[in-house]
């Protein structure tokens, strides 16, 4: 298995590096403690380039043109623009490292395509010419924190405008996306950097992985349901009332959901990071439910007054675990089949778990002098149509 400590080269040219990419890649290498990079970015000069080009010990080349007003741009910006750092390069005898992000529109017959590929012929070309490494990256679409909405990525698009309530354009639902994540784009090049390795395909290109293929139907939907789950005027806007469902995706480690909802996130306007919950009152205190998941249950908070006892009820399958995070309090159990009472002591000073399993009525009291305030988790969440909760006083 790679050594995913090892050192990396030093200095790094990195073109592009204001860009979606650029700046994820530079965080990253920043926060490893990688100081020494050399950013080269549109509004510098080709002195500055020919500088970076002498000095660097690895180069990721990740400037191009997506959209540009004349044609003829595609093929300054993307294919240009690469033979002139190769040349760069070859003229210091510099024979760093080249890693390149290409795209898998590079098979298309159409000027961005076109110039795509002519950019990778040039990579290629530098490589067998000079003995330098080489490594080509046909990129699906790209998707992440820091990528510009309406301008080359729809999940950028969507994830924008359902954040802020506005409409989105879904014309063909059926039409299925392969996608990258920006943190499995920069993972792979690290590998390159530190060990020269990375998944080639038949032809000679380096592919990031994994790739996420979604429906533009399927991804709109998952993403209105991200908008529903915090409630407010976003989630009006996709039908709902303006209470949040409190519902979090599928959180499995690499699954698409779970990369597509920090993406979200990520898009939500700056003053629309909190959002209020349902605080369910009485003189007895609250009880706030706080997130729902699909299969790890729920959780909520309750507050209860000094004296209120609250519960009283047994489960024949829902377990709950509760935690008290202020006040003082007593936990009682009894099996309903049995006369024995258990008693368990919990204080906000000793954060202490109590489960509470099936088969046993149970409640809380607040026997301190202020309120008791408890996190409460349940593995099955609440559901009127599906009732596990009957009363039985302890």
């Amino acid at each position: 298995m790679p050594n995913e400590n090892a050192a990396l080269p030093s200095p790094i040219l990195i073109t592009g590096a204001g860009g979606f990419v650029g700046r994820n890649l530079v965080a990253t290498l920043r926060a490893l403690g990688c100081g020494d990079l050399l950013l080269f970015e549109k509004d510098d000069t080709l002195e500055t380039l020919a500088d970076y080009c002498r000095r660097a010990a690895f180069v990721v080349h990740l400037a191009g043109i997506n959209r540009p007003q004349d044609p003829g741009e595609f093929y300054r910006g993307n294919a240009g623009l690469t033979e002139t750092m190769l040349q760069l390069l070859a003229e210091h005898g510099n024979r760093a490292p080249v890693a390149v992000t290409s795209s898998i529109q590079a098979v298309l017959d159409n000027d961005y395509g076109k110039s795509k590929r002519m950019a990778e012929d040039a990579i290629f070309a530098h490589g067998k010419a000079t003995g330098a490494p080489v490594y080509v990256f046909r990129m699906e679409g790209v998707f992440g924190k820091w990528c510009r909405p309406n301008y080359n990525s729809v999940v950028a698009t969507f994830c924008h405008n359902i954040a802020r309530g506005l409409p989105i354009e879904v014309r063909d639902p059926a039409y299925e996306l392969p996608l990258v994540y920006i943190d499995d784009v920069v993972q792979c090049l690290l590998d390159v950097m530190r060990h020269g390795s990375a998944r080639m395909d038949g032809e000679g290109f380096c592919r990031i992985h994994p790739v996420h293929r979604v429906t533009l139907g399927r991804l709109a939907e998952t993403l209105q349901g991200f908008a529903r789950a915090r409630g407010g005027d976003a989630a009006k806007a996709q039908g709902a009332g303006g209470l949040p469902t409190l519902a979090v995706p599928n959180l499995a480690a690499d699954s698409f959901e779970k990369k597509l909802y920090s993406t979200y996130l990520s898009y939500l306007p700056e003053d629309s990071f909190a959002y209020d919950l349902n605080m369910h009152c009485d003189a007895r205190g609250s009880f706030t439910e706080f997130l729902r998941t699909p299969e790890r249950g729920q959780v909520s908070v309750n507050i209860s007054r000094p004296g209120i006892v609250k519960g009283n009820h047994w489960h024949h399958t829902k377990n709950e675990k509760f935690l008290v995070v202020r006040g003082e309090g007593v936990i009682r159990f009894r099996r309903i089949d049995s006369d024995q009472v258990i008693e368990y002591r919990v204080s906000g000073d000793k954060l202490q778990v109590v489960d509470i399993p099936c088969g046993y009525t149970h409640n809380i009291e607040n026997v301190g002098d202020g309120d008791l305030v408890t996190v409460m988790w349940a593995n099955e969440a609440f559901d009127p149509d599906r009732p596990d909760t009957f009363a039985l006083p302890v």
